[in-house]
């Protein structure tokens, strides 16, 4: 089932989650052990993140330097295929530009059309370690604009070849990504708002928000989004906060603020434990907000663990 179909015949606020395939060389039952607990709360579909490969050198014997390719996690496909077969919900894979050409981008859309995927989020992608700005594949996609196009021209029947005959309509219900505090390439807020409305007017059906600690950025975003026509779901990101060092790397890494009230209270921590229950609090608040404000879905970034979300959802539910 699509995400908006799973919207729109909910009578509630919905629950949903976001895992990370396991590190190259681990098995899927980290997968297993991570949603166990979490099933309870019925997600309607859950999210697999995609980890674009990236490149080290490597001294050789002599003495120059070997460019390899390194996959950390990859399998996300086939973690797709293994949620869906083991929990009976639907996944939900995270296309991007970054490392693919058109073409691969194709071969990839057919295996999700052939695995019965109804669904994909469409990402350009943050560049590799080694970039300083993001640089697209050769005739690859530039910006998840391009992307999203991509996967509606198949959604009618359009292939790279335009040869194909008899072809058969790809069926994808297309998210793209939201950031209530705004990207951080885009110069303001509105014109990451203008960006956000080219991918709706691409065909992008609806929009999972970027991680925020503060319930006001969320409620601004929408208001502003709806004030430029961007009508389609909008669903809240939550991430529960668990470790002391967090208050400074959620922001490093994810260009997000977080409340001065928030921080001040994690500081005040002994260790992690006592930040973790912090975090937990917060959390309770933000989704029962959230939830009182009638939010379609609250999505949940587990970083792969059930514990902290399976504490907040245990207070909400």
């Amino acid at each position: 089932m699509k995400v908006t179909e799973h919207i729109e015949q909910a009578k509630k606020t919905l629950f949903s989650f976001e895992i990370l395939p396991p590190l190259k060389g681990q098995t899927i039952d980290a997968i297993y052990t991570a949603m166990d607990p979490l099933m309870e709360f019925k997600p309607p579909f859950i999210d697999v993140t995609y980890h674009r490969e990236e490149y080290v050198f490597r001294k050789q014997d002599n003495g120059l330097h070997k460019k390899q390719s390194v996959r950390k996690r990859p399998g996300t496909v086939a973690i797709c295929a293994a949620i869906m077969n083991k929990y009976q919900v639907d996944a939900i894979p995270h296309i991007i530009c970054g490392g693919f050409t058109k073409d691969q981008t194709e071969y990839a859309l057919i295996d999700l059309n052939f695995l019965g995927i109804k669904n994909v989020l469409a990402l350009r992608g943050d560049p590799v370690a080694t970039e300083k700005q993001f640089i697209p594949e050769t005739d690859g996609h530039q910006d998840s604009v391009s992307l999203i196009d991509q996967i509606q021209k198949m959604n009618q029947g359009l292939y790279l070849d335009e040869d194909l005959q008899n072809v058969t309509k790809s069926d994808f219900c297309i998210g793209v990504a939201g950031y209530p505090e705004k990207h951080f390439e885009s110069p303001n807020m509105l014109s990451d708002i203008r960006y956000l409305k080219k991918k709706v007017d691409a065909g992008a059906e609806y929009v999972v928000t970027q991680m925020f600690f503060n319930n006001q950025k969320y409620f601004d975003f929408v208001k502003l989004c709806r004030e430029h026509d961007i009508n389609v779901p909008i669903i809240p990101g939550i991430k529960p906060l668990t470790t002391k060092s967090q208050i400074m790397a959620l922001p490093r890494y994810f260009h997000m603020d977080i409340p001065l009230e928030l921080s001040l209270e994690v500081e005040k921590c002994k260790d992690n434990k006592a930040a973790r229950e912090i975090g937990r609090d917060w959390g309770i608040q933000q989704c029962k907000e959230l939830k009182e404000a009638g939010v379609p879905c609250i999505h949940f970034f587990t970083m792969s663990r059930a514990g902290a979300t399976k504490d907040i959802l245990k207070e909400i539910v």
